[in-house]
This record gives C-alpha cells, sequence and structure tokens, in this order.
C-alpha cells in the first residue's frame, strides 16, 4: 500500500471514529424502555399487520392509511392523508424548535400480493408467532394476542412483517420512547408513507408537483430493506436500478422438422445463444462497447467503506452451491459497484418429455441489466442496440412481416419492459452521511455496516431524483425475513432494535 493510499486510510478510520453529541445513554435509555413496553409496541404492529394491504385492493389500503394518520397523530405530529391519482401517501410533520434542519422519513405501508394456501398459517395477515424460524421447524406460540414478553429469536409472521409496517411502528415507538425519557427530535421531522411502493410507485413522483412544500428536507432516510446478513447496524447509500429487456429471433414462420431442413433452415435458438455469447466474455466482463463508460475510480475513503463490508464469501459458495464467483476473485461488494448483464430467462420450443426434433420458429431471451448511477437506462439500453446492429442483426420491435422476413437474414424484436429505473447513490462522504454514520455508532457503541450500493433496485430512485437532496437507506429487518415470498416474517429482536436505531436517527 502506498503511503498516500494508508494515509487516507487511516484518516477515514479516524473520522469514523468521531461521534456526534448524541444525548447521554441514549441507547440503554431506549432500549430500557422497549423492554417494558414489548406488549405494547407488538399489540400496535399486530393490528396494524391484520389490515390487508395489497396495492390493489383500494378499499382496504384506505383503511391502512387512515389507521397510520392516526398513529402518527397520537404521537402529536401534524398527519394527513395526501391524494394522488392512485392509492393514497400519508403525510406527517413534528417541528424542533430553533433547529434549521429537517429529515423526511420514507416507508411503504402496501406489501406484495399473497397466495394464502402456500402460508403454514390461516392468513397472511392473521399474524402468528413462533419460537424461531419456521424453515427450522421452531414451533407455533399461541399466546401472541396475551404474552407481556418476547424474546428475540421469535418471529412473527405475516405479511409486511419486515416489508415494510414493522419500520413504520419501530419509527412510532421511538416519539414514545424519546418523549418518556424526556427528550425530542432534534431536527424537524417529516414522515412520507406510500401505499404502491411494491406496484412500482407510479404516482409518487407526480405527486411532488402537487405536494412539494411538504417533502423538501435537507436528508431522506429510507426504512425499507434487511440488515447486513452479519446483523450489524446498516447504512446503505444507494441502490442499483434496472433496465429489462426481451429479445426475441426468428427461425422458420413455422418449427420443422430437424431431419428434413436441419443444416439449411437457421436455428433461432442457436442464433440467439451466439448473440447472447458476444456481449459477455468467460470470465463475466460485459462486452456491449462502452458499458463501463463514466464510472470513476473509488477513492480510498470509498474503498475503505467497499472493503469494510463483513461478506462471507465461503459461506455464500456453499449455500449456493457454487464453486467460485463469475468473475475469479471479484468480491461481492465490488461487483455491485458496476452494472451488470443478466439473462433472466430463456424458451424456445420444448424440453424433457416434451422435446421434439425441429427447429423452433424463435427463441427468447428475457435481460436485466442493473444499472448504476453513472450508467442511466437510457444510455445502456442505446448502448445494447448498437452491440446487436454492429453484429448483423437487424432489430425490430414487433413480429416481423413476410417482407422484413425475405430481406434480412437475421432478425431479432427486442422489447423493453417499460423505461426502466435509475440508481441513486449519496456520497458516503458527505457531512450528513458521516453524521448518520456517527450516531448510529455513539448509540450502538460500533460502526455500523455501511454499503455504498445495494445490488436491488428500490422503484423510489425517480422520487429521490426529483426531489434532488440526499437519501440514505436505514434498514432494520433480519436479511432472512422472506420477503415479498410466502411466510414473510419479522425477527422480533431485530424489531426492538429497530426502534434504538429510530431514535438515534431522530436524535443526531
Amino acid at each position: 500500500m502506498s503511503r498516500l493510499v494508508f494515509s487516507s486510510a487511516v484518516a477515514f478510520a479516524l473520522t469514523s471514529l468521531l461521534v456526534v453529541a448524541q444525548p447521554a445513554g441514549l441507547g440503554h435509555k431506549i432500549d430500557a424502555w422497549v423492554t417494558i413496553n414489548q406488549r405494547a409496541i407488538v399489540t400496535e404492529l399486530v393490528e396494524l399487520l391484520a389490515i390487508p394491504n395489497i396495492a390493489a385492493d383500494r378499499a382496504n389500503i384506505r383503511k391502512n392509511a387512515t389507521r397510520l394518520r392516526e398513529m402518527l397523530a397520537r404521537r402529536g405530529l401534524t398527519a394527513e392523508i395526501l391524494e394522488t391519482t392512485g392509492n393514497p401517501l400519508v403525510w406527517a410533520e413534528m417541528k424542533a424548535p430553533g433547529s434549521t434542519r429537517t429529515v423526511l422519513f420514507y416507508a411503504h405501508y402496501d406489501g406484495q400480493p399473497v397466495n394464502p394456501k402456500d402460508w403454514r398459517q390461516p392468513s397472511p395477515f392473521t399474524p402468528t408467532l413462533r419460537a424461531g424460524r419456521m424453515e427450522d421447524n421452531a414451533a407455533e406460540l399461541t399466546d401472541l394476542a396475551t404474552r407481556k414478553t418476547f424474546q428475540a429469536d421469535q418471529r412473527i409472521y405475516a405479511r409486511s412483517a419486515s416489508d415494510d409496517k414493522s419500520p413504520i411502528v419501530a419509527l412510532l415507538a421511538a416519539f414514545d420512547a424519546l418523549e418518556s425519557n424526556g427528550l425530542r427530535p432534534s431536527s424537524n421531522v417529516r414522515v412520507i408513507l406510500d401505499g404502491e411502493e411494491e406496484a412500482g410507485s407510479p404516482s409518487l413522483v407526480p405527486a411532488i408537483a402537487k405536494y412539494r412544500d411538504k417533502l423538501t428536507a435537507d436528508v431522506m432516510f429510507i426504512l425499507d430493506g434487511p440488515l447486513h446478513p452479519s446483523g450489524r447496524p446498516t447504512i446503505v447509500f444507494g441502490a442499483r436500478g434496472s433496465l429489462t429487456l426481451q429479445l426475441t429471433t426468428y427461425g422458420p414462420k413455422f418449427a420443422v422438422h430437424s431431419g428434413h431442413y436441419g443444416n439449411w433452415v437457421p436455428n433461432p435458438a442457436m442464433r440467439l445463444a451466439q448473440l447472447l455469447a458476444t456481449m459477455k466474455d468467460d470470465n463475466g466482463r460485459v462486452l456491449v462497447k462502452g458499458f463501463y463508460d463514466g464510472l470513476p475510480a473509488l477513492t480510498a475513503e470509498e474503498q475503505a467503506i467497499v472493503d469494510g463490508v463483513p461478506d462471507d464469501p465461503n459461506a455464500l459458495q456453499t449455500l449456493f452451491g457454487i464453486a467460485g464467483p463469475e468473475r475469479p476473485g471479484l468480491k461481492l461488494q465490488e461487483a455491485l459497484q458496476s452494472p451488470s448483464f443478466n439473462v433472466r430467462g430463456l424458451s424456445s420450443a420444448f424440453i424433457g418429455g416434451d422435446a421434439r426434433t425441429i427447429i423452433p420458429a424463435t427463441a427468447t431471451a428475457e435481460i436485466d441489466i442493473r444499472l448504476v448511477k453513472e450508467t442511466p437506462a437510457a444510455r445502456l439500453h442505446e448502448l445494447v442496440l448498437a452491440h446487436i446492429r454492429e453484429r448483423g442483426w437487424h432489430v425490430v420491435t414487433a413480429d416481423p412481416d413476410d417482407a422484413t422476413r425475405a430481406t434480412h437474414s437475421k432478425i431479432v424484436n427486442v422489447v423493453a419492459r417499460g423505461d426502466g429505473t435509475n440508481a441513486f447513490r449519496t456520497s458516503p462522504l458527505l457531512p450528513i452521511s458521516k453524521q448518520t454514520v456517527s450516531s448510529m455508532q455513539s448509540v450502538f457503541g460500533a460502526p455500523p455496516v455501511q454499503i455504498r450500493t445495494s445490488g436491488g433496485t428500490v422503484p423510489i430512485a425517480p422520487f429521490i431524483e426529483a426531489l434532488g437532496f440526499p437519501a440514505i437507506s436505514v434498514p432494520n429487518v433480519n436479511f432472512d425475513n422472506n420477503q415479498h415470498g410466502e411466510n414473510e416474517n419479522l425477527r422480533l429482536g431485530h424489531f426492538f432494535r429497530a426502534i434504538t436505531t429510530m431514535a438515534a436517527l431522530l436524535t443526531m
């Protein structure tokens, strides 16, 4: 390591040790309050989880919004339901006398659709308590409604238990805990709760024009997503975007006998495979010209953040049953700093017992491209099209007619599914970023895991872009929560600690 890099790394380490003027003993005070009030906290969460919250269920979404407005108002916040072209937003505000800073907390109250028969309980909206993970055969505990205290490893199973109602309840409980200890938020606080996040938040950005004055802030904290698998407090400074494409290649107008016409009629499955092979090399590097353009080298401080994430590659390889990463020697966090090109599905004719000796008529690949802040969806879409055309393909956006088939040997139909969602990233070197880290370290006694960019995509990235101020994600729930799937769950130890996290943010 060069002396310059070493010095920068040391400077970063020293900076990360600085602490903000958090109320004395805040963490112990909040933890003690939570221990005494577990029954009331869990009751409020369970009652909220019992209201179905699928975005398309407008009646129950409205019930959720009304309940949340009431819950916010009980904490002394000015709370309103903001109407949109779709599901309502729930907004609230609490002023901090003398403060010039405003923080905006974002969360969503809608959940993913459910398939009740795949849940091991009467209903996804009838919360149940288990002694641990269902997958480990933990017993169901039947006294959820009356139990006075809860253990850290116990879990509540219900839709949105983790994604994303429990962070909302944790934030509200933090207001209660602060008040009980004679404390108040140090910043002006605003809250915005989205009722369509799991449906792509289509009404969120359009609502800015109508409600911008209510949404302005100095920083937004996103209360969504799981903690790092290590279980340590986690701060995430960005999320990758996403662009999805469907590529369909064409052979004969209808499937033909491979014995009679093999070696003569072009095979669309083979040609699609050959096209895809031009897009990525054996070491996982994307070969589309310009794909990685504009990516800046990480500073020593940023590299220290990336290197500091306590991933366990050997455990992940064992879990996934793979011998190593796609690109040898590449760390997971390093991989997330660049855009990716993924074949998420392939289809052509038949396989297994249904396989036939034919040359298929078409072959289709579904592609997802994960984006970083420097690689917007529109530009990468154009780069992929240019790559395809440069290899002699005629690009169409609908099934080709006879004239097109007669004119062009290689035809590919490229369809984008929407405009894509761009990435967002807030610099971890900004003062507000460092203060957030320092606040968490002050309360928990150890530095949080800092993630420069998470791999997933959040549909509120356009909302962040439109508002124009920094956004930092502060996840709280267990990583193994079955998010979006059946048997979604919340580990209660994570939930109770989330209240302390929220108190740290409110008082930093």
